[in-house]
C-alpha cells in the first residue's frame, strides 16, 4: 500500500533520514519508536509531502507520490495528524472539522462524518461553536483527530498522540486510535510511548539517527534486549 524505498531527507547540509525503507500494507498498523530526533516525525512528514525527498522513492499502491505537495496527498487518501495537535485556534470546533473535509463535495457524506465525529467524540459536540484554542489539551488532540478522519482516508498517520497529555487521557487517545485500526482503516503512528505502541501494532520499526536499525512484530521488538533496555526501562511489561 505505502512503500519508502531509500528515502533520504535532508535539513539543508543535515541528513535527518539516512536510506530509509519501510512499508505499511493495508489494513494493518505499523508504529515507528526511537528517540526524539531519530526521524520519525520527519518520516510521516515526508509522506504527507511537507517535506520533499533527497533521494529515495516513496510510493502509494505502486503509485510515485515523492514531491507531491500536501492537497495532492491529501486528496490521494492519506490523512496526517500531526505532532501538538496543530489545530485552527481562530476557528470553532465545527469550523475545524469542516477544513478535515475541504478536498470533499459530498455534501450529504459531509454531515453524515461530521454526525459521526460528534457521537464518537461527545466533548466536540458540546463546544462546536467554541474556538478551537480554548479547549483543553485533551479536546484538542481528539478534535485533530476527528478533523483527520473527516477527509475520509484510507491511511492515517498521527505523530506523538499522546505528547502532553495526563495519562488518563492518552488511554483514552489509544483507545480511539484501537478502534479506528478495527474499523478497517489502516495507521501508521509515531509514539514515543514505545511499549504502548508496540503493543498496539502489527509491525513496527525502530530508527535511530534517521535510520531504520530494526523492524519485527510489535512482540518481536517487545522481547528486544536493545528495546527494553533503550525504550522500555529495562523490560517489557504485559501487553
Amino acid at each position: 500500500m505505502l512503500r519508502l524505498e531509500n528515502v533520504t531527507v535532508r535539513y539543508g547540509r543535515i541528513a535527518a533520514l539516512h536510506e530509509v525503507s519501510l512499508e505499511v500494507r493495508e489494513g494493518e498498523m505499523v508504529s515507528l519508536i526511537g528517540a526524539n530526533g531519530a526521524g520519525k516525525s520527519t518520516t510521516l512528514k515526508a509522506i504527507s509531502g511537507l517535506l520533499a525527498p533527497s533521494a529515495g522513492r516513496i510510493t502509494w499502491e505502486g503509485r510515485p507520490i515523492g514531491g507531491l505537495a500536501p492537497r495532492g496527498i491529501l486528496k490521494a487518501g492519506i490523512a496526517h495528524c500531526p505532532e501538538g495537535r496543530r489545530v485552527f485556534p481562530h476557528l470553532t470546533v465545527r469550523e475545524n472539522l469542516e477544513m478535515g473535509a475541504l478536498l470533499r463535495r459530498d455534501r450529504a457524506g459531509i454531515a453524515s462524518d461530521l454526525d459521526r465525529m460528534i457521537a464518537r467524540f461527545p466533548r466536540l459536540g458540546e463546544r462546536l461553536r467554541q474556538a478551537a484554542g480554548t479547549l483543553s489539551g485533551g479536546e484538542q488532540q481528539m478534535l485533530a483527530i476527528a478533523r483527520a478522519l473527516m477527509s475520509r482516508p484510507r491511511l492515517v498517520m498521527f505523530d506523538e498522540p499522546s505528547l502532553g497529555l495526563a495519562p488518563n487521557l492518552v488511554q483514552q487517545v489509544f483507545a480511539i486510535v484501537r478502534e479506528i485500526r478495527q474499523e478497517g482503516l489502516t495507521v501508521l503512528m509515531v509514539e514515543q510511548n514505545a511499549l504502548a505502541a508496540l503493543t498496539l501494532c502489527d509491525r513496527a520499526y525502530l530508527l535511530e539517527t534517521g535510520r531504520v536499525v530494526g523492524t519485527g512484530t510489535g512482540a518481536e521488538l517487545l522481547a528486544s534486549p536493545h528495546v527494553r533496555a533503550a525504550y522500555l526501562g529495562g523490560h517489557a511489561a504485559a501487553a
